[in-house]
């Protein structure tokens, strides 16, 4: 019987909509016009730098720090005439929207009403945590497995160890449902844990197309 469910979560509970035609109104409002190629070119610059640097921001410090060093990097594949943009961290910021795939809150209010726990396990800094607030997922949630606050990234087992701990339950009572393979499946096999790919493109006709079909996967597991 499944009784915890763990959740990757970009790409999974929250998605962030290409940002660079945010950008472009966010620098508008600041005075400074680039248009959507620009933005694109430099926002993809500052998103590398930050993938591979993610899991230094371990603390509020270490993401202060994190997001003064993306913001020069955005500044510096920015046209010239934008580099001297006022408040540009502010304009990357904003640029950022993450929001909830319709279904996920009636899905994780499912879950709680089955008894199934119900945590993330991310590659992603400590601000994580305030998506999940902004989103209003924090409140249908059990808990938050962060890779920079536990030191350990998927596909590591590490991290879903922890999350078992955080669910309170063996692998063997626990389902992981992720977006990447090597990440998400591979990660959590590794750790003894059942894992489904959720891929909302429909590419893989094996795999989950939305997270509306999890609660009626976790019934058929019911005695």
């Amino acid at each position: 019987m499944i009784r915890a469910v763990l959740l990757d979560a970009l790409g999974t509970l929250v998605e962030l909509p290409a940002p660079w035609p945010a950008l472009v109104e966010e620098l508008a409002a600041r005075g400074v016009a680039i248009d959507e190629a620009q933005a694109r070119v430099a926002l993809q610059e500052e998103m590398a730098y930050y993938r591979a640097h993610h899991d230094e921001a371990t603390g509020a410090a270490e993401l202060d720090g994190l997001r003064d060093r993306c913001t020069d990097v955005l500044r510096a594949a920015l046209p010239e005439h934008a580099r001297d943009t006022d408040d540009l961290r502010g304009a990357l910021l904003g640029s950022l929207r993450f929001r909830a795939y319709p279904e996920v809150a009636g899905v994780l209010t499912e879950l709680r009403e089955l008894g199934v726990a119900r945590v993330v396990v991310s590659n992603w800094d400590v601000s994580l945590r305030g998506v999940l607030d902004h989103t209003g997922l924090a409140p249908l949630l059990d808990g938050a497995v962060i890779s920079a606050e536990v030191g350990a990234a998927k596909p590591d087992p590490a991290i879903f160890a922890r999350a078992l701990a955080v669910a309170g339950v063996s692998a063997a009572a626990a389902l992981h449902v992720g977006d990447t393979a090597a990440a998400d499946l591979a990660g959590a096999r590794a750790a003894g844990i059942r894992a489904l790919h959720l891929d909302r493109s429909g590419a893989d006709s094996a795999a989950l197309t939305s997270l509306a079909e999890l609660p009626g996967l976790v019934r058929s597991t019911v005695p």
